[in-house]
């Protein structure tokens, strides 16, 4: 287990340049990082899933080509 500390929908949000309200989205569609469930309210993000669920959306066209 990591002892990196879990941020929380707001901050995750942040450093994702998006809305809470979209990682709410996501999280009831689909498609979004993964989360933690903590207890049975609180939802944590890692900083390691935020970074491999950008690099997930790494292009090098429109096309949809991936780098590398």
């Amino acid at each position: 287990m990591t002892t990196e500390p879990l941020l929380t929908t707001i901050e995750a949000a942040a450093l994702l340049g998006t809305s809470p309200r979209t990682l709410e989205d996501w999280r009831l569609r689909g498609g979004g990082p993964v989360y933690r469930k903590v207890g049975r309210r609180l939802v944590r993000y890692s900083h390691a899933d935020l970074e491999r669920f950008t690099a997930e959306g790494a292009r090098i066209n429109t096309g949809g080509g991936k780098p590398g």
